[in-house]
């Protein structure tokens, strides 16, 4: 069952309808391209009727498709994501300072923000070409194993942090991963204490990361910013050692680019 805001937490003006028909668009994925009626109704935990008067109207409206009783996104659902890339203005704001990363130490760079008890890309760049999780505009990885997730993680109040340890339920994506909460506990208040966060093998083998904060102008952690590299070429010290600097100065400089642009920095932030 994916996220939706407790009863408890919605407004007065909460839409129930709209709440389903977008949690409907959320649980396709590259493990769930295609799913029957009642396959999609368990994954939001509707009922199949409330599940198949939602699919209908995504279907009607051009969202959803259906082929031999099995639904699946169709190209126009690309239109919310490509809203959101341009008025953020991505490419403008953001992908220069990836680029020059990139060109730096090679191999990837990565912007994300939280999203629920994972981390949601809004911008990346690469010259990697091993096999690896896809860091595309969109995806979406547990926070837990990603070095962007722990920055990310370590920025939440004592309070939100509580919250997400006793509703997340870590995977083991890898033999590395770390699951135990206590553990992630103590990994998330040493990146409170160093301001960056590094990764080896914890989301997929072969990805080492290094990741920092980017601060809004309130001073708060709006998003995150990495670079990465393949275990086999580099360690997380290495990371530290040669490419800290670098990347925190980025960082900054972004914060600062959002800083002339209120309205993308409030889009950024509210993600």
């Amino acid at each position: 069952m994916l996220d939706v805001p407790r009863k408890d937490d919605r407004p007065a003006e909460f839409v129930e309808a709209l709440a389903k028909g977008l949690s409907i668009l959320e649980s396709f994925g590259s493990d769930h391209p295609e799913m029957t009626l009642s396959e999609v109704a368990r994954r939001v935990g509707l009922s199949p009727a409330a599940a198949r008067r939602s699919l209908i109207t995504l279907q009607a409206m051009g969202y959803v498709g259906q082929t031999n009783k099995r639904f699946h996104l169709r190209p126009k659902v690309m239109g919310l994501g490509s809203a959101f890339y341009f008025s953020a203005r991505v490419d403008e704001v953001l992908q220069p300072e990836l680029r020059q990363l990139v060109g730096t130490f090679g191999d990837a760079s990565s912007v994300a923000t939280l999203e629920g008890h994972d981390v949601l890309y809004i911008a990346h760049y690469s010259e990697q070409r091993a096999r690896r999780p896809t860091a595309v505009v969109g995806a979406r990885y547990p926070a837990h194993a990603t070095s962007l997730g722990r920055v990310l993680l370590a920025a939440l109040s004592d309070a939100e942090f509580n919250n997400y340890l006793r509703a997340v339920k870590p995977a083991a994506l890898t033999a590395k991963t770390v699951v135990d909460k206590e553990e992630l506990r103590r990994i998330v208040e040493d990146v409170r204490q160093q301001n960056f966060a590094t990764t080896v093998d914890q989301l997929d083998y072969g990805i080492t990361a290094l990741a920092v904060p980017i601060r809004g102008s309130s001073g708060r952690t709006i998003a995150a910013l990495n670079t990465s590299g393949y275990s086999g070429m580099t360690t997380a010290e290495d990371l530290v050692a040669h490419r800290l600097p670098a990347l925190r100065a980025s960082a900054a400089r972004l914060a600062q680019t959002l800083s002339r642009y209120p309205v993308i920095e409030s889009i950024i932030a509210s993600g």
